[in-house]
């Protein structure tokens, strides 16, 4: 089959467009078909080596597709299934093997574009809203990288979950459409001073009840600044680089809580939990309620563009690669 091996770790132009095996699968597996997969920051990260790993890999993190195969103990899955999954060993190819219990049918309604833009996207927001943050109806949540496909998606569910007033903040301020589009209440840029001290202000000093932050670094440090009594911080992200700084004295008194999450720890060591997550989310998808934003998209042989388009930073929404094209 084809697909797209990282051969050496740096840039994009260390990832080939190759001839590989076509993986087989075990018991609790079945073999996808792919039809389209996703971009996500962690398959740059991936690339440069951050995440540990072995080279050549094949990189990605979810797919939609059909599928061809199922394991000799695989009862909730049958062959010609449309399907979203969590691979193990990547997604940029044209077929996948993946576990039962992370592979899951979609609803004939929902196209293989939006379900291949929607498993880490979805999956992680609902988790950080609804089970991480515990969002209470009515309470106000400030969603850092608003413009990004993670924020986009968290801005509905945030409204779709209850929440009263959600703000976002974004790098520039030509992304802050993309925020307001998708349902935020208020968009705040990084380039325009102090966001904590706005989001005080547009909360009338009270400050916010949630913030979902994949930032670190000052973000983390300025987010405990406008985080209101009994409030909950969730870091789920290192995208700025640095670490933040928190101090225990901002915690106890006030009643806050600082929150870490990671959606691939959770693939891994704690799977089933993510069964409860596609029984919510997939019927938002299939019904419209909510929809992800495609940015761009490129065949799979251009993956490496795909990467470059993410990396400049100019990038909104979810950019997808398609492997059937």
């Amino acid at each position: 089959m084809k697909a797209i091996q990282v051969t050496q770790f740096g840039g994009p132009e260390h990832m080939s467009y190759t001839d590989v095996d076509k993986p087989s699968i075990g018991p609790n597996q079945v073999l996808i078909r792919v039809e389209t997969t996703s971009v996500n920051f962690a398959d740059i990260k991936s690339r440069y080596g951050k995440k540990g790993g072995t080279l050549p890999f094949i990189p990605g993190l979810d797919a939609a597709g059909t599928i061809e195969q199922v394991g000799s103990e695989v009862r909730q899955l049958q062959v010609g299934q449309r399907v979203i999954a969590f691979p193990h060993h990547g997604s940029y190819a044209e077929y996948i093997a993946a576990d039962e219990n992370l592979t899951f049918a979609i609803p004939d309604s929902l196209s293989f574009d939006t379900a291949a833009a929607c498993p880490i996207v979805s999956f992680l927001s609902y988790k950080l809203l609804a089970d991480i943050a515990r969002l209470e109806p009515g309470e106000t949540v400030l969603i850092h990288a608003a413009a990004g496909g993670v924020g986009t998606t968290a801005i509905q569910l945030a409204k779709l979950l209850g929440a009263g007033k959600v703000i976002g903040t974004v790098g520039s301020e030509s992304k802050a459409g993309i925020a307001l589009e998708a349902g935020a209440d208020h968009v705040l840029s990084y380039g325009q001073g102090d966001f904590a001290a706005q989001v005080n202000d547009l909360t009338n000093g009270e400050g916010v009840n949630v913030v979902l932050d994949s930032i670190a670094g000052t973000v983390t440090e300025q987010s405990l600044l406008c985080l209101a009594p009994y409030g909950r911080l969730v870091h789920f992200g290192n995208s700025g680089g640095p670490a933040g700084n928190i101090k225990t004295s901002d915690l106890h008194a006030s009643c806050r809580s600082v929150l870490g999450f990671s959606l691939g720890t959770t693939r891994s060591k704690r799977p089933h939990l993510l069964r409860g997550v596609a029984e919510r989310v997939l019927p938002y998808l299939a019904d419209g309620r909510l929809t992800i934003k495609i940015g761009a998209r490129f065949p799979l042989a251009e993956a490496a563009k795909a990467h470059e388009w993410v990396e400049s930073r100019q990038s909104t929404g979810k950019v997808l690669l398609d492997v059937r094209s």
